[in-house]
């Protein structure tokens, strides 16, 4: 079997603070259970076999701190120092990286000059894993490119093209955030046949798999609610709700030995046998008893103002057309309201409801609109719990911001233009302008 010589080196301020914004509650597990996303990241968006951890390096500020809302008056700071531990125990060489002045730490420096003496090391690695979002990097992945050496960029932020057009693979937030809690990180967005030819490979990978060791209990109870909701649906049952659904009655055992040894909910599944099975468009069903839903169509491609059109082409904005904007806020605080927020659910669930309302939008647009709303100042974990309009304004404030940040020339014009096909209520219009810009 073949192996990936990989080094790894973490800037744990980066991606902590990034994942605290969006998900606190998956932030923290990804502090504290460093060796299980590590464990599933080694065979996550690799083609050439597993990746052998011959570098693991985490830098990390021990007086950094996050802002804790619920923890009272007594101690309101989570200091990083706590997460030492985890690290070493996993394997991880932890540097402490002190601040250097009161934004700046010296952990960029420190990975750029570890990763280039990596580079003429006796030992020669095959691929480097920069987990951070600091596009002060990007003159190491040039480098890096030059000496022909493969590159994966691990950034839960909306890092700046320029960075992450340079590295062969980038796991952005919501592959993050879904591996942490054991989720697969390549069924996210498939569309049709290409979810049918894909899970006819997930069936033929978890053929002769069997289940992890010490998890033969928790798997006859996956194994059990599975087979009862297969035979007792009476029509197409969706992937995404039932994943989440699992995941909720069976508790940690699924993140930890991430499904169950199988790598993902589809292989889980695939190893049932399920007679009659077939998947297509996020949904599995049974050939015997129920309809085949109606085949996907691709929406036209929607014209957009010019100004918002730029947005699409240098921020990666969604194209979607102006009425599917409100519509979306409006579901995103539903589900604030309703749920106790995890971003994974999050994004599968608000798809879910805007597809019942005949509004295709994608998971990862939905992912890209709560990214942007968190860094906007206005995340859908913060209490109270925030009203769709708030929602608009942060995640447009968020892009302005973003935009000003890349040099996107935007006039006062283009500027109204940008607000009204997105949605930004006029009166939220100055709040929602000082946002956090990406670094």
């Amino acid at each position: 079997m073949n192996r990936v010589r990989t080094a790894l080196y973490l800037d744990f301020d980066n991606v902590f603070s990034g994942l605290y914004k969006l998900d606190p509650d998956v932030a923290v597990h990804f502090a504290e259970n460093p060796g299980g996303w590590l464990h599933r990241l080694a065979t996550a968006a690799t083609t050439d076999g597993e990746r052998r951890w011959l570098v693991l390096r985490c830098y990390l500020n021990p007086a950094g701190w996050v802002y804790r809302p619920d923890a009272g008056e007594d101690q309101p700071r989570l200091y990083f120092s706590k997460f030492r531990p985890f690290f070493v125990r996993a394997g991880f060489d932890v540097i402490d990286c002190p601040r250097y002045s009161s934004t700046k730490n010296a952990a960029d420096i420190r990975i750029v000059v570890d990763a280039v003496d990596a580079l003429s090391a006796d030992t020669r690695y095959d691929e480097f894993v920069i987990a951070s979002g600091d596009s002060d990097m990007t003159p190491l992945l040039q480098r890096l490119r030059r000496s022909d050496r493969r590159t994966m960029i691990v950034s839960p932020a909306d890092a700046a093209e320029a960075f992450t057009a340079i590295a062969d693979q980038v796991l952005d937030s919501q592959h993050l955030l879904a591996l942490v809690q054991g989720e697969s990180v390549d069924l996210d967005d498939e569309t049709g046949s290409e979810v049918e030819d894909r899970f006819d490979e997930h069936l033929a990978a978890a053929d002769g798999v069997t289940p992890a060791a010490g998890q033969s209990e928790a798997y006859g109870a996956f194994r059990s609610i599975l087979t009862q909701e297969y035979a007792m649906a009476t029509e197409p049952l969706n992937m995404a709700s039932l994943a989440s659904r699992l995941r909720t009655q069976l508790g940690p055992s699924v993140s930890d030995s991430n499904w169950f040894g199988f790598g993902s909910f589809a292989r889980a599944v695939g190893s049932l046998t399920l007679p009659n099975l077939r998947t297509s468009q996020h949904l599995l069903w049974d050939t015997s008893r129920h309809p085949a839903p109606a085949a996907a169509t691709a929406p036209p491609r929607v014209g957009l103002p010019d100004p918002v059109e730029r947005l699409v082409d240098q921020l990666d904005l969604p194209r979607m057309p102006q009425h599917w904007w409100p519509a979306l806020y409006r579901t995103l605080a539903e589900y604030a309201q309703s749920h106790r927020f995890n971003l994974t659910q999050c994004t599968g669930w608000v798809r879910d409801h805007l597809r019942e309302q005949g509004l295709p939008v994608s998971r990862n647009a939905v992912g890209f609109v709560v990214r942007g709303t968190s860094y906007g100042g206005c995340p859908l974990h913060r209490q109270p719990v925030p009203a769709a309009d708030e929602i608009a304004a942060a995640f447009v404030g968020n892009v302005l911001s973003r935009a000003d940040a890349a040099e996107i020339t935007l006039s006062d014009e283009d500027i109204a233009t940008v607000r009204a096909w997105l949605g930004a209520p006029p009166a939220s219009a100055e709040r929602a302008g000082q946002t956090e810009r990406p670094s």
